[in-house]
């Protein structure tokens, strides 16, 4: 269902700017994303802090995994308050592994949130650069070929993708140029 409104939503736009004679173009902003040199800086240090987290998960799940392992052999020793202690100390372990997981790695998580946070300058950057691509161009519709849009042939000719990015790399040349004379 979900194909075919994208499907219908494509084919209502397309036909509205050929009667309109709108032009097109397409672009594909995680490619654009990919060449960007400052975005891979930036996702390269996200990965390692989620590499690092992942780590000290391991770390926490190899100490549960010990202490159950010991509380379980020992348990037939263990009587009264003892017994209630090691067992508290198991499930405290197990319910700050599973707090840590959902805190960092769940769908509204830190890494959800420094991920919107690294993207969101980028595809502001991307943003305007399709904007003057455009308004350089005269497209009056552009579509963005990497979000659900399924675009069975395309012309080179009506891919704007490398004209995007060399404005957006054009933009950091000059920033370079200008902080190397000073």
């Amino acid at each position: 269902m979900k194909n075919f409104k994208i499907l219908f939503t494509t084919f209502a736009l397309l036909l509205f700017s050929i009667s309109n004679a709108q032009k097109i173009g397409i672009v594909d902003t995680n490619y654009i994303l990919d060449m960007m040199p400052q975005y891979k800086e930036a996702e390269a240090r996200l990965n390692s802090q989620i590499d690092t987290w992942e780590q000290e998960l391991q770390t926490m799940q190899a100490e549960f995994d010990k202490k159950r392992s010991a509380f379980e052999n020992e348990k037939v020793l263990l009587v009264g308050d003892q017994l209630k202690l090691r067992e508290k100390e198991v499930m405290d372990l197990d319910k700050n592994i599973k707090t840590t997981t959902s805190l960092r790695f769940g769908k509204t998580g830190e890494i959800s949130q420094l991920r919107a946070n690294l993207v969101e300058p980028f595809q502001d950057q991307i943003w305007t650069a399709i904007k003057t691509m455009s308004e350089k161009n005269g497209l009056g519709i552009v579509f963005d070929k990497s979000n659900d849009v399924n675009v069975i042939f395309l012309q080179k000719r009506y891919d704007y993708t490398d004209k995007v990015l060399d404005i957006l790399l054009k933009g950091t040349e000059g920033k370079e140029k200008k902080s190397n004379k000073k």
